[in-house]
Order: structure tokens, then sequence, then C-alpha cells
């Protein structure tokens, strides 16, 4: 086996279906761009995955390179990250089939996931769409990924990558190593600013509920303004999830912002309304993802630099994933090329 002084590997990828939410870059993005000293950390434009459902063709490629520079813009650095589009290393797609064979039918029907998506595309029930959890095995286990940074809601597909895993090398021997969730503690679970019971989601009903890092600052104060909270007068702004969920969200996106303590929120709001909590939770919102709308403006004008990363990206993904191939090609019994 490797040395075992080698960094642990991570992969991770978000679909470019629509800009990064603050749900997105609280509770993912933000912590990916601490892992990378301690990690070797694979990050993936996940564009496969998004043709699933019918795709605008320019917006899929626009949105693509808008969030390679939002990745870059929110801090992380391609020099000690491998960034790079799925589609430009063929051995996703080429590991995707081959663990097509080994995943069953009564596995697949079971994602939870599949249901939610066959109910929203009723006339698209397509084939990509019942067997992406295989593809998104073939993702995590072609780099020997160790750790998958996935949401609460996310584990369901780690533990069919795992199942993939231990059946194929149960049938050849030691192939893939067998991946854990990696869930992060903290701001994992941002929620709608409209219905707080639901994780905030590009999805959702109500375009007010999402809140977009690349978004007009006037934009994010007028969703906050509206945010949901209740009709306590009395000490309104304090910390309870169960009786307060809406005044809850909030307070956590404002610590997140900001960094201050519930205890110091409460304080801070102690004798004031909600009239003057939800513009300074815009604020701090507003002022977080300033400098980072500003950069990612800045790289989208670079083209040619962007290309120099995402090829750079591919090429050594493209390397560490075909030596995984390669080795699954021999034990299955395929021609050496």
């Amino acid at each position: 086996m490797e040395n075992e002084n080698q960094k642990k590997v991570i992969l991770s990828g978000i679909q470019p279906s629509g800009e990064l939410t603050l749900g997105s870059y609280l509770g993912a993005i933000k912590n990916w761009v601490k892992l990378s000293d301690e990690y070797e950390c694979y990050y993936m434009l996940a564009d496969l995955h998004s043709i699933t459902v019918r795709q605008n063709p320019a917006d899929l490629r626009r949105r693509t390179l808008t969030q390679i520079a939002a990745y870059i813009a929110c801090g992380l650095d391609p020099e000690k990250n491998t960034i790079f589009i799925q589609s430009h290393v063929p051995a996703h797609a080429e590991l995707g089939w081959v663990l097509d064979c080994y995943t069953m039918f009564g596995e697949l029907s079971r994602m939870t996931q599949f249901k939610d998506k066959s109910a929203k595309n009723a006339d698209n029930i397509n084939a990509g769409l019942f067997t992406y959890p295989a593809l998104m095995a073939a993702d995590i286990l072609l780099y020997q990924a160790d750790l998958v940074p996935v949401g609460e809601d996310q584990k369901q597909h780690v533990e069919i990558c795992r199942d993939i895993a231990n059946r194929f090398n149960g049938v050849y021997g030691e192939t893939f190593r067998i991946p854990e969730p990696f869930i992060p503690k903290v701001g994992a679970r941002v929620m709608s600013l409209t219905s707080p019971g639901n994780k905030m989601s590009k999805s959702d009903k109500d375009p007010n509920g999402c809140v977009y890092v690349l978004e007009k600052p006037e934009d994010i104060m007028r969703k906050f303004k509206k945010a949901v909270t209740d009709s306590d007068t009395e000490r309104c702004v304090r910390y309870d999830r169960a009786e307060k969920p809406g005044v809850a969200n909030l307070m956590a996106i404002y610590s997140a912002a900001t960094g201050k303590t519930y205890e110091e929120i409460e304080r801070e709001f102690d004798g004031k309304g909600y009239g003057a909590f939800k513009p300074a939770v815009g604020e701090a919102v507003v002022e977080l993802f300033r400098p980072i709308r500003e950069e990612t403006e800045r790289l989208l004008a670079d083209k040619s630099y962007l290309e120099s990363v995402y090829r750079a990206g591919a090429e050594k993904a493209g390397y560490v994933s075909n030596k995984t191939l390669r080795k699954v090609y021999k034990k299955v019994g395929f021609v050496a090329r």
C-alpha cells in the first residue's frame, strides 16, 4: 500500500446547474478552502451529471466557467487543489459503464434522489437519471478517494459507492479504496429564507428563499428583508431552532458571516426588532460576498487563465484516474490498449 505519510485524498463535485448558493458556500466551499493544506483535494465540475436534466448548451458552458471562477474567488487555490471539468476526463464515463455492470437494479431503484428527480421531471425519466449513482461511484473511486464531503442528505450516494466498490473488490481482489462520507460539522445546513423547514436550494419554489453568491447586493438585501421570522416582539432575536426556525436560520447565517456567537448576536439585538435584525444579516452577507463577486468578474474576463486552470486540472486528474482505469480494465479481462 501507499506510504503512510501521504495525504488523504478528498473528491468533491458540484453540478454547474446554476450559481453557487449561500448554502453551498457556507456548507461546503468555505470548508473546502481549509482542507487543501491537510488533504490532496480534487474538485470537479460535474457536467456529465448535469445532463440527466435537459440543459441549454450555451447556459451550461457559461455556468461551468462561472463556477470555476467562483471556486477560485472563494479561495480554492488551483496550485493547491486540482480543479477540473468532469467531461474533460474520459475515464469518468468509461469507469461509469463498467460500474453500471456491478450495480444492482434494486439498489438504484431505492435511491431517494432518483424518486425525487423522476417526480420533478416526469417527461424525462431517462436511463442516466437512474444509473447516475454508478457514475458518481466512478467519480470517487477513480481517485482512490478516502473522503467525500457530503451533506447529511447525500450520504446515500457514498453508501452505494461503498457497496459497489466492495462488490468489485470481492470479485477481483483489492482494486478500490473504500471511501468514507465526510460531513463538515460547521454550517452544513442553511435553510430557505421563506420556508425555514427546508434546506436552502436552487430548486426552491419561491425564488426569495435562496440567496446566490454572485447576486447583486440590492437583490440580497431585498430577500433578507422578506425573510420569514415570527410574531415575537419581546427578546425576539434569540436562538431556538425548534420554536423559532426562521430566526435561528438567520442567526446561523449572521454568525457564519461575522464570526459572532449566538450570545453576542442576542446581546447586539436585545431590545431591537426584526426591522433592525434582518437588514443587518443582509448587510453581513453582502459584505461577505462582495470580494468574491468582484474577483469572479475579474477572472471571467481572463479567459486564457481560466483555460489554463481547467486544462492543468484535467491533465492531472486524467493521469491519476487512468492508473485506476487501467487496473480495472485488466482485472475484468479487457485486452490492454
